[in-house]
C-alpha cells in the first residue's frame, strides 16, 4: 500500500461492508424520489444496468410495497414506477438511520473536518459520474432547475 490510490482502494471496500443490505431498494426509491416517476427503461438508462436486473430490484420494491407501477401520467406507453406511502416512510427512516450513524461517527471530527470531507466525497462521486457519463441527481441541481438558474 505504497500508492495514495491503493489506500482509497482499500478504505472503500471497508466502506462497503459498512453498508445494509438492503441498499438497492434504498438507491432506487431515491432515484424516484429526486426524479419523479421512471419507467423501467429511464431506470435502467439512469443506473447503467440491464432491464432483468432492474425488474428483479423494482419487483422486490412492489413486493414490499414500497413503490407501485402505474399507467404514464402523460400517457405514454410504459409504466411508470412511483414511491407509496410506505416507501416514502422507508425512505425517511433509512436516511435517517444513515444520517444518524454518521452523526456517531463523525462525532469527534471538527465542522470544518466534516465540510472538507463531504466536498471531497462529492468531488469523489462528480468525477465518477463525469466518466461514466451518468450523473445522480443533486439537492443543489433540482433547485437551480427549479428557479430558472439552470444546471
Amino acid at each position: 500500500m505504497d500508492k495514495p490510490t491503493h489506500l482509497i482502494e482499500y478504505e472503500t471496500m471497508l466502506l462497503g461492508q459498512h453498508r445494509h443490505l438492503d441498499r438497492s431498494a434504498y438507491i432506487l426509491l431515491s432515484r424516484i424520489r429526486m426524479e419523479g416517476m421512471m419507467s423501467i427503461g429511464q431506470l435502467s438508462e439512469a443506473f447503467g444496468l440491464d432491464v432483468s436486473t432492474l425488474n428483479r430490484h423494482t419487483s422486490a420494491l412492489l413486493r414490499r410495497g414500497l413503490a407501485e407501477r402505474i399507467p404514464d401520467p402523460q400517457g405514454g406507453v410504459a409504466r411508470k414506477f412511483r414511491l407509496t406511502e410506505e416507501g416514502e416512510r422507508y425512505l425517511d427512516s433509512e436516511r435517517a438511520r444513515n444520517i444518524n450513524g454518521l452523526e456517531k461517527v463523525l462525532a469527534g471530527w471538527t465542522a470544518d473536518e466534516v465540510a472538507a470531507f463531504a466536498a471531497y466525497l462529492k468531488r469523489f462521486n462528480t468525477d465518477i459520474e463525469r466518466l461514466r457519463g451518468r450523473s445522480w441527481p443533486h439537492p443543489e441541481r433540482k433547485a437551480q432547475q427549479g428557479s430558472g438558474a439552470g444546471v
